[in-house]
């Protein structure tokens, strides 16, 4: 079961600065104003070897008091549906508030493992003050400094202890598993039911009709792997506000136990921000990925059509560019058989073993041929290359600076594999150490 920590509170108690701490990235934008967070940020991080994802459940939407307090409270039930561990954000300069009470009220009849963090406890008086908070019933407060970074180390390690650790691998037989993901309303549950047959799925015109992470196994045409049909929304109350963030928290689950990811986009829009967004989830889970442009039929084309909309997906999602893109149409059961053997395909290349012999004897010439840049008068000697025993392409480059490489030459070295091995599809890391 993948690992989700929701970060939740009132506006203003500092959990998109927790949330970039956690993550290492400058991702969630941070303002003294209140609800300045308005997008639902994601991202991975991790903590004595255990990785997980964040979640910070902002969102607030300009209007009256009580539509402020609804948005709050559909947030807080939608971390109490999706998430493994709840991190509870108030604030110790300001005290318990009612909206404090009502959240903590929520949390305590859910049952879910949460976490109460006194955020702003930047001094040893307000770490002490910070006690006050127990009358919301917790059983630990965890003061914590979310700028500087104090008291964050002792909460992620009973963080850390409290998520769940089972492994994909544990719960589901050993065949590929396949991640139907994109936005709402983009096809995915016909994508299933057209290549099943019969309606496995509930299809509507409505965003959001799936409310969970569907398992399908498909043995059709030779074929013999998992499909995994992401969740849109649990009740169509809650579509036009939350929408996106369902979305996200249920691709987070369903990518985390995937092989590869069957990303749909629609083919009458642009390539958006949030195709982009689960883009980026997908590489940085370092799963495989297959991008299918659905509804294909509905748009006027010409020669140069398909060209450019692959042109227009790969300036977005570069430098990662080596991605097979497949143009369907669901109703019409257009390449779908296709897209099956393509993500086969994906599905080896992320397994592929190249032996450290014939990356040396290939390599090593070319290195040879185009050296890393000379830095400072400090000349970069690479002397052997291997390939790392991870569940993703990964090798390491051993050399006597690595400290000297950078960022060009990474790229360079990644293009050289790519272009003299198969690993389309298949995110791929490289690293430089010390001989």
């Amino acid at each position: 079961m993948p690992n989700i920590v929701a970060l939740v509170g009132r506006p203003n108690v500092g959990k998109s600065t927790l949330f970039n701490r956690f993550t290492k990235r400058r991702m969630a934008i941070v303002d003294p104003t209140a609800g300045v967070t308005r997008d639902r940020h994601y991202g991975q991080s991790d903590w004595n070897g255990v990785e997980f994802s964040v979640i910070d459940t902002g969102g607030y939407v300009q209007g009256s008091g009580d539509v402020f307090e609804q948005n709050i409270r559909t947030q807080v039930e939608i971390a109490m549906e999706e998430a493994s561990v709840i991190l509870f954000l108030v604030d110790a300069m300001e005290g318990v508030t009612p909206m404090d009470k009502e959240v903590a009220d929520m949390l305590r009849r859910s049952g879910k493992k949460t976490f109460l963090v006194a955020n702003k406890a930047d001094n040893s008086q307000l770490m002490a003050l910070s006690a006050i908070f127990y009358e919301l019933g917790a059983e630990k407060v965890y003061p914590v400094s979310a700028i500087t970074g104090s008291g964050t180390g002792d909460l992620l390690d009973d963080v850390v202890v409290a998520l769940d650790r089972i492994s994909p691998d544990e719960t589901q037989e050993d065949i590929p598993r396949f991640a139907v993901v994109g936005r709402p309303n983009v096809g995915k549950s016909s994508l299933i039911n057209a290549l099943l047959g019969h309606d496995r799925n509930i299809v509507t015109d409505i965003p959001g009709t799936t409310r969970d992470s569907i398992y399908t196994r498909y043995t059709g045409f030779g074929f013999d792997f998992y499909l995994v049909d992401t969740a849109g929304l649990r009740k169509k109350g809650k579509v036009t506000e939350n929408i996106e963030f369902y979305s996200v928290m249920r691709s987070v689950r369903a990518i985390e136990s995937a092989d590869v990811c069957l990303l749909m986009v629609d083919a009458t829009q642009p390539f958006e921000a949030q195709d982009l967004n689960i883009f980026t989830l997908a590489t940085r889970n370092r799963k495989g990925i297959l991008i299918l442009v659905n509804k294909w039929d509905l748009v006027e084309k010409d020669h140069q059509s398909v060209k450019l909309f692959e042109q227009q997906i790969r300036e977005k999602t570069a430098p990662f560019t080596d991605i097979p893109i497949i143009f369907t149409s669901v109703p019409g059961k257009q390449r779908l058989v296709k897209a099956m053997e393509k993500a086969l395909e994906v599905y080896r290349n992320r397994q592929r073993r190249i032996p450290t012999s014939k990356l040396n004897e290939t390599l090593l010439p070319l290195i040879e041929k185009t050296p890393p840049p000379a830095l400072k008068g400090k000349y970069i000697r690479i002397k052997y290359v291997t390939q790392l025993p991870t569940h993703y392409p990964a090798f390491a480059f051993f050399c006597n600076l690595p400290q000297y490489v950078r960022e060009p030459y990474y790229r360079f070295m990644e293009n050289q594999i790519r272009s003299h091995w198969d690993f389309t599809g298949a995110p791929m890391n490289i690293y430089f150490r010390k001989k």
